[in-house]
């Protein structure tokens, strides 16, 4: 069942088109991943979604629904450009922003209280927004988007400006929040993090949609048969076992055992490859190598910029 149906959104400002012909499908208690290079339409999706703007062409679905004015509270959204006022104080202005979003103050109090202890900043509850650093003015934000629990939750880059801890205090804090039934779109260009928390993805280039699908899906369907073996052995024995059927890619030491990656070329079957080695070294490990969401990202953009300019 999808929470967020976007159909054929096309969106034109003076010069530019910004949205051609985008549609995308945003399961319930999913983290769904739009992506995309700078520049690339993913914004001006997330404008529309929260109606800042309209589409010029296509429709919009809230749980079913056409997309209305009161599906607004229903949205929390963290946009990328961050936005506190500098003067006021912490707490003061969380209770402020939490108000907005209809919470009464004193179950805002305590909801925050539970936050500001979780990403360890209750001593900064007094302290004004100035005195914040760029990644505790963002964790202050991200509790004010998740506070008021919305249904669908927009993370325009939220892990920019995070350091490595408080990056993955984030991302177990999105899977609990979806695990807890929240449905999650996440806007990037980093692919990093992809993997770890997307369940489905878009990626937009030149305000195209040029894919999407699965994470684990896609990732299969980009893949190069290629493995890796760890084993124990005489190196020139297991190259010369790979005679015909496979090409040697790299190899590596690693104490007494030899790391290699091997492209088999006419059979992607793992169980021929082990027959093949078997008899000349001791394996000790055989894994699949996967390309990773920021190889395909980097060759579907290519593909799509030779396409234009060819």
């Amino acid at each position: 069942m999808n929470l967020l149906l976007a159909e054929h959104i096309e969106k034109q400002y003076a010069h530019h088109k910004a949205l051609d012909d985008v549609s995308i499908a945003v399961q319930k208690q999913s983290v769904f991943g739009l992506l995309g290079p700078n520049g690339a339409g993913k914004t001006t999706l997330i404008r529309i979604i929260n109606q800042i703007t309209a589409p010029d062409k296509g429709e919009l679905f809230f749980n079913g629904e056409k997309l209305q004015a009161k599906h607004v509270s229903q949205i929390g959204y963290l946009p990328e450009e961050r936005g506190l006022y500098k003067k006021m104080k912490v707490g003061e202005q969380a209770l402020y922003l939490a108000q907005l979003k209809g919470m009464k103050k004193s179950e805002a109090r305590e909801k925050l209280k539970i936050w500001f202890k979780r990403f360890d900043i209750y001593s900064w509850w007094d302290k004004k927004v100035e005195e914040l650093s760029k990644g505790m003015a963002q964790k202050i934000q991200f509790i004010t988007t998740v506070l008021h629990q919305p249904q669908l939750l927009i993370l325009d880059e939220p892990f920019s400006g995070f350091d490595p801890i408080n990056t993955n205090l984030l991302k177990e804090e999105i899977l609990k929040l979806r695990n807890e039934g929240a449905t999650i779109i996440f806007s990037t260009h980093n692919m990093e993090s992809v993997e770890a928390i997307c369940d489905h993805i878009a990626l937009i280039n030149q305000s195209k949609k040029i894919l999407d699908g699965n994470v684990k899906e896609i990732r299969n369907s980009f893949k190069k048969n290629i493995f890796e073996i760890t084993f124990k052995g005489n190196l020139i024995a297991f190259t010369n076992a790979l005679w015909t059927g496979y090409e040697l890619l790299n190899t590596k030491s690693d104490g007494d055992y030899t790391i290699a990656q091997v492209k088999t070329l006419s059979s992607n079957n793992p169980n021929e490859l082990l027959k093949s080695v078997l008899p000349e070294v001791e394996v000790h490990g055989l894994q699949e190598i996967l390309p990773s969401m920021n190889e395909i990202f980097i060759s579907k953009i290519k593909e799509q910029n030779n396409l234009q300019h060819g």
